[in-house]
């Protein structure tokens, strides 16, 4: 199975689950510029469970868009735990989606540091129960180059995705 017959198979995989409990997704992407919600529209009929994306690929569209604290990327970073919490956070507010996936990281081949190498991604996911709001976040570091990174990064969220459990419709 090719790189992107994986994509396709876990955003259908995605779908049928968001489908049947009745859950709408939203994704805020900066590293993946767009790929999550490209993977997932892919998909025949994901206007039933996809509700939108943000490409947040600068820090100004993140505080604009998404209401990422200045101080926040001023402290940690775009590439942060901190950061893709609030662009989970801030997706799922603005949407009214059920759940957002929010991914930040440094693709290559340049702009990595000794700290934050080159692959570094982390990932935020924020799901909304009742009132209230659950947010989770990890990090990964994937080998290769930028095309790899960015398509791992988007395997990834997508795995996120499929692993919570949701409610049955």
């Amino acid at each position: 199975m090719s790189a992107d017959q994986i994509l396709t198979e876990l955003a259908e995989r995605v779908g049928l689950r968001l489908d049947a409990a009745k859950w709408r997704l939203a994704t805020a992407e900066s590293c993946t510029g767009g790929w999550i919600s490209k993977a997932v529209t892919d998909i025949p009929n994901s206007s039933r469970w996809f509700d939108c994306g943000y490409v947040t690929y600068s820090n100004d569209a993140k505080v604009r868009d998404l209401g990422v604290s200045e101080r926040t990327l001023e402290k940690y970073g775009a590439v942060s735990e901190e950061c893709v919490r609030e662009m989970a956070a801030g997706a799922l507010r603005v949407s009214g989606a059920d759940i957002a996936v929010a991914v930040s990281g440094i693709a290559g081949p340049s702009g990595g540091t000794e700290d934050k190498p080159v692959g570094t991604v982390w990932f935020g996911l924020a799901l909304r129960l009742g009132e209230g709001v659950e947010l989770s976040s990890g990090v990964k570091l994937f080998p290769g180059n930028r095309e790899s990174i960015r398509r791992l990064t988007v395997d990834h969220a997508l795995r996120l995705v499929l692993a919570v459990d949701l409610p049955s419709g």
